[in-house]
């Protein structure tokens, strides 16, 4: 029981983000991972010698990475798995930091630079304009304490994304053209064997987090 004293605004804030899945309340959130999961596209481009050269994100939850060079293998992993590290990431940051409100604001100053960079169609420029500036207006104006829980509630929503879109995209419908089946192309395997082995790894790194990463309270508090 005092595993749930000391995480219960935690366990609640999953179960809201849950109860909501299906909303337009949550879709906001969903469209920001995958954004995370085209950015971190990108960014396996750059790490591996390449460049990016357009991002995208569309109303429909879809999005797109073009690159140049770089390794394929890591370019085409990197998009559910990145988008996750990146969800718990910020997940982790805001429970374990008081650097909530440069945080958020790095993140949101970070989505105005891509759309300079590198977003060309007019959705995807309007939403990550639009979210970037309004969490760089949050860091600037709301007290830590709410900037903290935004982006509680942006880690929990990818925590959640991440996993379902593989299963989704990878398994349930094994035919479409997905990051896992290119790699099947590209590499070698299968497009479920590729989807298994990410659906596998998230769930490890998910449960590591809860395990390891989590201090033994996490509960908003004035004074942490």
């Amino acid at each position: 029981m005092s595993y749930f004293r000391g995480h219960w605004q935690l366990i609640a804030l999953t179960g809201v983000v849950f109860a909501l899945w299906q909303t337009q309340v949550v879709l906001p959130l969903k469209l920001l991972v995958v954004f995370f999961h085209e950015f971190a596209h990108g960014a396996a481009a750059v790490l591996t010698g390449g460049e990016v050269l357009e991002l995208s994100v569309s109303a429909q939850q879809g999005g797109y990475a073009v690159t140049r060079g770089g390794s394929r293998f890591w370019i085409l992993s990197a998009g559910y798995l990145g988008s996750l590290v990146i969800g718990l990431s910020l997940l982790l940051a805001a429970l374990r930091s008081r650097a909530d409100r440069a945080i958020l604001g790095g993140l949101g100053a970070l989505m105005i630079l891509c759309c300079v960079l590198f977003i060309r169609e007019s959705f995807a420029l309007v939403f990550c304009a639009f979210s970037g500036a309004a969490m760089m207006l949050a860091a600037w104006v709301l007290p830590r304490q709410v900037c903290d829980l935004i982006l509680r509630v942006i880690g929990v929503t990818s925590l959640l994304y991440a996993p379902y879109d593989i299963f989704d995209d990878t398994i349930r419908r094994a035919a479409l053209r997905s990051d896992a089946r290119m790699l099947a192309e590209e590499v070698g395997g299968t497009t479920l064997m590729w989807g298994g082995l990410w659906l596998a790894v998230s769930a490890l790194v998910i449960l590591a987090a809860l395990r390891f990463a989590l201090a033994p309270h996490s509960n908003l508090s004035s004074g942490r």
